[in-house]
């Protein structure tokens, strides 16, 4: 039960690591959202439309940044030939594949660049889900992809680091601006972000976004549901924090069940000495040593330990395996993403068998060395 417990605990350990690499922790997405408080003159329940300012303050004020991006993201009709399906198309930077995790899938064309941005090109990257879709097993690349009836010639088709994988297009962001947008502003704002660590660095990072853009919109720096800020980070931290928690508890179960087996070893070696009493005295009384009864006893406590022990060992770790092959030859396996490799470090299962062990050892040597002291002949009374 103590290797099962653990390998469970490192088992959602992983899952919540692995779920959280497909969308780096260290990014930060930015939205506008609606002022809460009435400030310089202006209304609440304003709008807050973000701008290229805001985009240039934090490219060029914010130390941590790595890689920035204006998002459009449009729900749009794609289709190509008589096969059509809705999805997500969303106008990018091409930074916005190193923040995203964007790559070119078996060398099947390009990603999008700066020369694409500048001339405004019409061209667009298509992920697998879509291609599967639109273009079954013809070669995508260089053919023409509707987007709401606007062509797009398909330059590439990508993977990347994300949760959902629905059917989705990257256009260049200069384009989706001028398509979507009337050639002006950001849906949202997307950054890569280093050297923030913890909770406090995050939060000290938050406040100098909200500052600078409420600089920018005129809003209150205390309103703090004017812009809305996705730190993967935090949540990621915030996560982390909540599964210690649980990880606490679940060792104080697995130590629970451990003392409880250690508990029942104690009793059996109690009664097994205690049935033996009147053995330990004729054998006392045919001139057998102290030392070999107790010597005898103790073998026995290791002996029926550690066979047991390493059984237990043996089938937690078996029912771990199980279940590990359970999870990846299972068709559903992605409703199990949470779970992922049931595994428990062996130096700490080893450290359980040992306790054991010594328990037992102990649990036979007190009542054997009382039993010992007894006169053979009010041994032999015991019933």
């Amino acid at each position: 039960m103590f290797v099962i417990l653990l390998a469970s605990a490192n088992s959602v350990q992983n899952g919540i690591k692995i779920v959280f690499a497909k969308r780096a922790s260290n990014n930060v997405q930015i939205e506008g959202r609606y002022t809460s408080i009435p400030y310089d003159g202006l209304p609440d329940n304003r709008k807050i439309n973000l701008t290229q300012e805001d985009f240039d303050r934090m490219n060029n004020r914010f130390p941590e940044k790595n890689y920035i991006s204006g998002l459009i993201p449009v729900n749009v009709t794609m289709s190509y030939k008589s096969n059509s399906t809705f999805g997500t198309c969303t106008g990018i930077y091409p930074d916005y594949s190193k923040i995203n995790g964007i790559k070119i899938m078996d060398e099947q064309g390009r990603l999008i660049d700066d020369m694409d941005m500048a001339e405004k090109r019409k061209v667009a990257l298509i992920n697998k889900r879509l291609k599967d879709v639109l273009y079954k097993d013809e070669n995508p690349i260089g053919n023409t992809l509707l987007v709401n009836n606007l062509k797009f010639t398909v330059i590439g088709v990508f993977s990347e680091n994300t949760i959902v994988d629905n059917e989705k297009a990257y256009i260049p962001f200069s384009t989706a601006q001028y398509l979507f947008k009337g050639g002006w502003g950001f849906s949202s704002i997307a950054l890569n972000v280093v050297n923030l660590n913890t909770n406090k660095e995050n939060e000290a990072f938050n406040n100098r976004l909200i500052k600078n853009m409420a600089e920018v919109n005129h809003f209150s720096p205390d309103d703090k549901v004017a812009i809305n800020i996705i730190n993967f980070l935090k949540a990621y931290l915030q996560t982390l924090s909540i599964f210690n928690s649980v990880l606490i508890f679940i060792w104080v179960i697995g130590v629970g069940t451990l003392f409880a087996g250690m508990i029942g070893v104690s009793n059996i070696m109690l009664i097994t000495v205690r049935e033996r009493t009147k053995e330990i005295g004729i054998r006392k009384a045919l001139g057998a040593k102290p030392s070999s009864i107790l010597n005898g006893i103790i073998l026995e406590a290791v002996f029926i330990t550690s066979t047991f022990g390493y059984l237990g060992l043996f089938l937690g770790i078996w029912v771990s395996g199980i279940f590990n092959v359970y999870l990846k030859s299972h068709p559903n396996s992605g409703k199990f993403a949470i779970f992922e490799n049931p595994s428990v470090n062996i130096h700490l299962a080893i450290m359980a068998m040992v306790s054991l062990i010594i328990v037992g050892v102990l649990a036979g040597y007190f009542p054997a060395r009382q039993a010992i002291r007894i006169m053979p002949v009010e041994a032999m009374r015991e019933e």
